[in-house]
């Protein structure tokens, strides 16, 4: 088990400087945060360091600059946001590593915060090189993952780090994530997961993985046209991946096998083109020159009667194109009988937390996941090089 932030505060914070890898991937829009929900997140592991007069060094990254600085992915907007969030002043270095973030951290005083700027304009950050590994170490005595969200990366700030620094932890966010997600993979039956989304390909692993551990996989999304493909029904103009309809057929046979339910779709709602204000209808079966762009109600009534009988309920990722309000009504259903359900209930991935949020039910949701690709992963049972690395720290 990695260190807590008590075992931290036991041994002393006044005056240490500590580097908090946070996730405060957050939409920009006109040089403003769109949605704050990620930094709000890191807050209380932020207040506890600063109370303790701990010198706080903040990094993340935002977007895919791909290795260059890029103006329209700065940490800019997110450290005055953070600023007014913390009710203080955030000092904001303008790169990561080198003299500029050298001289700003050297700046701080006891119960003084900083947000270092975007980590992945720099290539090394991704690739975990060792030197910027080394250069980001240098600026810590104190190493705190609050970031689940990137914890499936084998990154410079996630990883590559860690084993460089005099003492590392786990911040509150990240020790929550873990303590639910666990919940997840050892779960209190009946157990359902409900999973959406585009691709087979995307989930194939969560998908072989459940189908072994779920009493009942419950699938919406564009992925279900390629697994009713599979099974010889027609999908219309629907968006399937051909060469996942093996891998499809194997799922389905790994459920049966295991003597555990996959649910797919037995009506749709159906539309023209997948755009606001397309001609739609709900159809048992989807037409030629239609596709499918939401579960239709006889399947979300399906889905939410199994999550009123279930004890555990994990769901990531939309029932159809969530975006567009005519075709949000089975994602909507969803969410509603999940918050209903009074399972103990694990929600990740951006727009289940959106449909949960949109119809106000954050909270009757026991956790709110801030990992989509990193809650998946540790569902599945793969091992998370940022988990692992805190695990194995001094």
């Amino acid at each position: 088990m990695a260190a807590s932030i008590d075992a931290l505060l036991a041994g002393g914070l006044r005056g240490q400087r500590v580097f908090v890898r946070a996730d405060l991937n957050v939409p920009i829009q006109d040089g403003r945060v769109g949605d704050d929900t990620r930094i709000r997140a890191t807050l209380p592991t932020l207040q506890r360091l600063l109370d303790a007069g701990a010198r706080v060094i903040v990094a993340s990254h935002l977007g895919r600059p791909k290795g260059k600085v890029d103006p329209k992915y700065s940490l800019a907007p997110v450290a005055r946001r953070l600023g007014e969030l913390l009710g203080r002043p955030v000092a904001f270095a303008s790169d990561c590593v080198g003299a500029t973030a050298d001289a700003a951290v050297a700046a701080l005083r006891d119960g003084e915060i900083l947000l270092l700027e975007n980590l992945r304009f720099h290539a090394e950050e991704e690739k975990n090189e060792a030197g910027f590994a080394a250069s980001l170490a240098r600026l810590a005595d104190v190493y705190v993952n609050d970031a689940f969200g990137t914890a499936h990366r084998a990154h410079a700030s996630t990883a590559g780090m860690v084993p460089l620094v005099a003492r590392a932890a786990a911040g509150d966010l990240m020790l929550r994530e873990l303590e639910q997600l666990r919940r997840v993979v050892a779960p209190e039956r009946p157990f359902l997961c409900l999973l959406g989304g585009a691709k087979v390909s995307d989930k194939l692993s969560v998908l072989g993985a459940m189908v072994e551990r779920a009493d009942v996989v419950a699938v919406g999304g564009a992925m279900a046209y390629t697994f009713l493909r599979a099974q010889g029904k027609p999908v219309g103009a629907s968006l399937v991946e051909p060469d996942r309809e093996a891998d499809a057929r194997r799922v389905l046979a790994a459920a049966q096998a295991a003597g555990h339910a996959l649910l797919l779709p037995v009506d749709h709602v159906v539309a023209q083109r997948p755009e606001a204000g397309a001609p739609h209808r709900v159809a048992k079966e989807i037409p030629d020159g239609w596709l499918g762009v939401d579960i239709g109600p006889e399947t979300a009534a399906a889905y939410a009667a199994q999550a009123s009988r279930a004890r555990t309920i994990f769901w990531n990722g939309p029932m159809g194109i969530f975006e567009i309000d005519a075709f949000a009504k089975g994602t909507e259903a969803v969410a509603r009988a999940v918050a209903a359900s009074g399972a103990h209930t694990v929600v990740g991935g951006g727009d289940s937390l959106a449909a949960v949020n949109k119809l106000g039910l954050g909270g009757r949701i026991s956790h709110l996941s801030t990992g989509g690709g990193a809650s998946l992963e540790f569902v599945e049972g793969r091992e998370l090089p940022g988990v692992a690395a805190l695990e194995h720290a001094r």
